[in-house]
């Protein structure tokens, strides 16, 4: 009698303890897999957001240069100051 009531112990009260306590943990391990996922989410466009600024700067620098080529000599050569001169007093600025 005490092996049966053993047994039936452990199938009424062992396995669904057991059970919970791995359900619990299942739901730990899902929230935190969620948790990662919004996370590389945010620096996915936090990373998208700093490439399309940069691809802007350098569309912006290839008109400028599209738009020199296709000129004029002369107006090119003033075109070319006029950029040194825009270089120089930015990188003076960066510097102060």
């Amino acid at each position: 009698m005490e092996t049966s009531l053993l047994i039936f112990f452990a199938i009424v009260v062992g396995i669904p303890v057991a059970g919970g306590i791995a359900m619990s943990t299942f739901q730990r391990w899902l929230q935190h897999k969620e948790k990662m996922g919004v996370l590389i989410a945010n620096q996915t466009a936090e990373k998208s957001a700093q490439y399309a600024q940069h691809v802007e700067r350098i569309e912006a620098r290839l008109r400028v240069v599209e738009q020199i080529v296709t000129d004029g000599g002369a107006q090119t050569a003033a075109q070319i100051e006029a950029l040194r001169d825009r270089a120089q007093i930015s990188s003076k600025e960066q510097t102060q």
